[in-house]
Order: structure tokens, then C-alpha cells, then sequence
């Protein structure tokens, strides 16, 4: 299973939950999720339900929260497993980034994408095969 990209957390949620002052990021992320030959990690799916049911000023029910992730099961997803784990502790200390950017990383090599769109890895830089893009600035 290879794609073009992965999408970050950040991205998903903005599609999700961005209105108001994130109207703008709210409808790159959606371009994003309708251009894109993209790649997802069960990481990001976690940290999406998270962050739009417990972390966003209007929380989501669970049952929206729910849709959504449905939605994604479209999408090529990584799971987590051993294997991963010990190439996001290597990726995190080679790049000095946290364990959970290191994952994102590692999730989007496995994957075999080129670019991570995310705005929490410096825009620009590549990390090994993998190219990081903020779509948001």
C-alpha cells in the first residue's frame, strides 16, 4: 500500500471542526482531503477523536466524532505495532523531534509517501524520504 501523502492530525481536525476563525484552514484541510492520494496512521485517528471530542472549544459527540473516522476508513491506515514503535523512537531521536512526530514520520515512510502535510514539523524540511508541507501558512 503506497500513497502520494499523509495527513497529520491537525489536518483532519480543521476539516472536522475548523469554522469560525479557522474557516480558511478548515477549507485547505478539506481541498486537502479531496486532492490528495493520502495515507493515515490508527495514531492520527486516536489523536483525532481525542482532540474533537475533549480539546476543541465546541466538542463533537462521540457519534460525530464516529462519522468522521468512518469517513476515513476510505483512506490507506497504519496500524501501530511493535515494529512502528521502535521506528518512531529511532526517527524521534535521529531528528530530535517528539516520540508522537516521530511516528508520524515513520507512519508516512511506511506508507511510502513523500510529503506530510502538518503544521507541528518544520515546513520545508525533509526528514529522511519524507518532505514535511504546511498547508497553512
Amino acid at each position: 500500500m503506497r500513497v502520494e501523502s499523509f495527513l497529520d492530525t491537525n489536518v483532519l481536525v480543521y476539516a472536522a471542526a475548523g469554522k469560525g476563525p479557522d474557516e480558511a484552514k478548515r477549507r485547505l484541510a478539506l481541498g486537502l482531503l479531496e486532492s490528495e492520494d493520502f495515507g493515515l496512521s490508527a495514531q492520527v485517528l486516536q489523536e483525532f477523536y481525542v482532540t474533537v471530542t475533549r480539546k476543541i472549544s465546541v466538542p463533537m459527540t462521540p457519534a460525530a466524532a464516529t462519522e468522521w473516522l468512518e469517513q476515513f476508513e476510505a483512506f490507506p491506515c497504519l496500524p501501530v505495532d511493535s515494529a512502528l514503535v521502535k521506528t518512531a523512537i529511532v526517527s524521534s531521536v535521529r531528528w530530535g523531534v517528539s516520540y508522537w512526530d516521530g511516528a508520524i514520520l515513520a507512519a508516512a515512510e511506511a506508507l511510502g509517501a513523500k510529503t506530510v502535510y502538518s503544521e507541528d514539523l518544520a515546513d520545508g524540511r525533509t526528514y529522511g524520504a519524507v518532505r514535511v508541507c504546511n498547508p497553512f501558512r
